[in-house]
């Protein structure tokens, strides 16, 4: 079955195109490594809100946008098999954004439409 990774990350608007280009760096390796399908999503409509809100998840500041990211991987092993590989790779000379506020998680998915 397959098996999602899904991100929030918040990107200095400013690095929208730095980010596009590292995403292409990492996404490529994601591909290679059994990945089916990868979205990266920069955000356009992303209300604030005052309990919850895909802002307030990443302490977003005004001069930042919230990237909605997810791969789809046929299955668990395949994703944790490129997990190990992405994590023995060296740290990049330049990420783009602020790593220590971007949320990440694996789901299993129970409705698919196509």
């Amino acid at each position: 079955m397959a098996y999602v990774d899904g991100f929030l990350i918040p990107v200095p608007t400013e690095n929208k195109e730095k980010y596009i280009a590292f995403s292409k760096k990492w996404t490529q390796h994601f591909k290679e490594w059994g990945a089916l399908s990868i979205y990266e999503c920069w955000g356009e409509d992303v209300p604030p809100g005052k309990l919850t809100s895909f802002p307030l998840a990443v302490d977003l500041s005004e001069d930042e946008t919230v990237v909605f990211s997810w791969t789809v991987w046929p299955d668990k092993p395949t994703r944790d098999a490129a997990w190990k590989k992405i994590q023995e790779f060296p740290e990049p000379d330049e990420i783009p954004f602020d790593g220590k506020r971007m949320i990440f998680g694996g789901f299993e998915p129970v409705h698919v439409v196509e």
